[in-house]
């Protein structure tokens, strides 16, 4: 029983990896290329650490600590990441709704 959750996980996980490449080729700008790759490989690498844990329970405690490193590290990279590339490589727009930019027109 405890293998056959174990493949129920790990295809989650890679079904979520695969939805991570796909939402980087889908997705329009850097940014929400970066939050759609972060949460689904985050997730999909936590459903597949679980799956591991399932088919060789001795190794449980050392996949925990490599869960809690993957929780920490990679949303805290993905952030200064997009902080950086926010910072360096955007142009800060005002008003880009499409009423004030309707309203200029009219002026």
């Amino acid at each position: 029983m405890l293998v056959f959750i174990g493949y129920i996980l790990g295809f989650l996980g890679v079904a979520l990896f695969f939805i991570s490449g796909i939402g980087l080729l889908r997705m329009p700008d850097t940014l929400t290329r970066m939050q759609a790759a972060t949460k689904a490989s985050t997730l999909g690498s936590l459903l597949v650490i679980l799956a591991i844990a399932c088919f060789e329970p001795q190794w449980t405690l050392k996949l925990i600590v490599l869960a809690v490193f993957i929780l920490i590290t990679n949303p805290i990279s993905s952030s200064l990441l997009a902080m950086t590339t926010y910072k360096r490589f955007y142009k800060h727009v005002v008003n880009t709704s499409g009423a004030d930019a309707l309203k200029g027109e009219e002026k």
